[in-house]
């Protein structure tokens, strides 16, 4: 029986390290930027993530979508390109929080959100280093 709760035991610490490290390879590949800033859009961060070869971002909880015609999620790379991709808003009446990142863009120094119907500049936030 000693031997039974040894080996529960050292299973369960085994179990316990590979949660607790596969907890921080995630922490390693998430960056996140610092606060909006803008005309219409200030506060809340976005979050970079790998999910295996997807690059994702995600809004934090506290953005507040702006109220504007047509805002869209935009980002410039490291070399100035900017790339405007889905709208904020989806069809729902509910807000796209989280996009997935195309293959075509080389990686992120800024997210923007973007009134595709007035063609104005909304809020930014920057990532202290581009990442992906």
């Amino acid at each position: 029986m000693k031997y039974l709760s040894d080996a529960r035991a050292a299973c369960s610490l085994t179990l316990f390290l590979a949660c607790l490290l596969s907890g921080a390879s995630f922490a390693q590949n998430a960056h996140t930027t610092n606060q909006f800033h803008g005309v219409k859009v200030n506060g809340g961060t976005v979050t970079h993530s790998k999910q295996g070869d997807r690059n994702i971002l995600t809004l934090s909880d506290d953005f507040k979508s702006p109220e504007t015609p047509d805002p869209h999620w935009q980002v410039v790379d490291s070399k100035g390109n900017v790339y405007t991709l889905e709208r904020l808003q989806a069809k729902n009446g509910k807000f796209n929080k989280t996009i997935t990142l195309p293959a075509y863009i080389p990686d992120v120094a800024k997210v923007q959100i973007w009134c595709a119907f007035a063609e104005a500049l909304l809020g930014e936030a920057s990532f202290s280093s581009p990442v992906m």
